[in-house]
């Protein structure tokens, strides 16, 4: 009979969990994993950083957030260099936002899926460094954005790199810059499906945003030059998954 091929374990992982059950479930999914090998279990934060101030390593963690003694986010905070990629485990939504802060790379909602956990580790994976090149290349440049659209009688091209956030107006749509505002005769929606740049991201029914600019996030309000757009509720997780591929 042919030999099934099997993936090669590209990560490490370590489990932190007070949780025993939650801990068995986790370590389930990494052994369904042929891209994870285990090398670590622990019941607490206290073990876990006495695990990595001993020397201990991984490059994936994941780590409960609610702890008695050391929570996982304090943890998070005091893990030593070089610090692993972090996936938070947690009951809460609410931590999402504490995730963004942490940098860490995504954060799963218990009870633990399993395609949602896949999808956690392809994000670890693709998140890693690539091997560096053989000799130096030449700084790396934003990609040509440019786009005729309708502006007033006129067609007129604009550099999309330059654009900040795209809002809603009515049956009209205004492309934002730092120094200029443009109206296009597009709803939003049809402008939506027009964007050919992966770098734009509807966070709002009102606004879609240009991620590269984004300066800083604050209770889900997004600081982009001089302005302040919101995200929306029922945008906020795709928001922060995105927020943490770039």
């Amino acid at each position: 009979m042919p030999v099934t091929a099997t993936a090669t374990p590209q990560l490490t992982c370590v489990i932190v969990d007070d949780n025993e059950i939650n801990r068995l479930t986790l370590e389930h999914l990494v052994d369904l994993t042929p891209e994870l090998t285990l090398v670590a279990s622990l019941p607490g934060g206290v073990e876990a950083l006495h695990y990595f101030r001993q020397g201990g390593q991984c490059d994936l963690l994941l780590l409960d957030v609610e702890m008695p003694n050391l929570s996982g986010l304090e943890l998070a905070k005091m893990l030593p260099a070089p610090a692993p990629a972090v996936v938070l485990v947690t009951t809460h939504r609410s931590f999402a936002v504490a995730a963004f802060e942490l940098q860490v790379t995504d954060y799963l909602v218990k009870p633990v899926e399993f395609s949602r956990f896949s999808q956690a580790v392809a994000r670890v994976l693709a998140a890693r460094p690539a091997p560096a090149p053989a000799r130096s290349a030449a700084p790396k440049q934003l990609a040509a954005a440019d786009l005729f659209v309708k502006v007033g009688t006129r067609t007129i091209k604009v550099d999309f790199n330059e654009v900040l956030y795209i809002e809603a107006l009515s049956t009209y749509s205004v492309l934002v810059t730092s120094s200029h505002k443009h109206i296009v005769y597009l709803t939003l929606k049809n402008l939506a499906e027009r964007l050919p740049f992966d770098n734009f991201l509807r966070v709002h029914r009102s606004y879609i945003v240009n991620m590269q600019r984004i300066e800083a996030v604050e209770d889900y309000m997004l600081k982009i030059g001089p302005y302040e757009v919101p995200v929306g509720k029922s945008y906020q997780e795709e928001f922060l998954r995105n927020l943490q591929s770039l």
